[in-house]
């Protein structure tokens, strides 16, 4: 090879796409997301933001309440449409601003094609209504536990190893 071409760095770009490799890491990117959704989730009296997180449907919803979410959690799967769902989210917790100053819906739909045409459809309907809404969750669990599932309810055989650590760093933040 010539000394003025040089091969792209494969490995590094691979890290950056889809995460660590190494399952520890993985899972501790995955715990210290979902630590601080559940603090942000928290009612305010509890010392939370009352920040609600929005998921697909019942099976989701166990799966959060199981990891230790205490605050709302709404269902795209209600039987209602859209347009009616982002008027409702809009209405009851895009109005006021977030305690934290963050915004104020939690989208986590799954990380499969039809979680992410949802998660899109809302993301931008609420954004269209000036209200911004936080993907950070689903991007971390999306690039750290894509590996073991790609729903929000796969997580749940994978709670013995990710609580321990997520109960610690809630407890560390109060």
């Amino acid at each position: 090879m010539s000394n003025g071409i040089r091969l792209p760095d494969w490995e590094s770009k691979r890290n950056r796409v889809d995460g660590p490799a190494d399952r520890v890491a993985r899972f501790e990117k995955a715990s210290r997301a979902i630590a601080q959704a559940i603090i942000r989730n928290r009612p305010l009296g509890q010392g939370g933001s009352g920040i609600p997180i929005v998921v697909e449907g019942n099976k989701d919803e166990q799966t959060l309440r199981a990891m230790g979410f205490t605050g709302a959690i709404e269902k795209v799967n209600r039987g209602w449409d859209r347009p009616r769902l982002v008027a409702y989210l809009h209405s009851e917790y895009c109005l006021h601003q977030a305690p934290d100053g963050s915004p104020s819906v939690i989208l986590l739909m799954d990380w499969d094609r039809t979680g992410g045409r949802i998660q899109a459809s809302l993301r931008d309907r609420l954004m269209a209504m000036d209200s911004p809404v936080d993907e950070n969750l689903r991007n971390t669990l999306l690039r750290s536990m894509k590996p073991e599932g790609r729903t929000v309810e796969s997580l749940l055989p994978h709670l013995p190893s990710l609580e321990p650590l997520v109960q610690r760093l809630v407890s560390e933040a109060g």
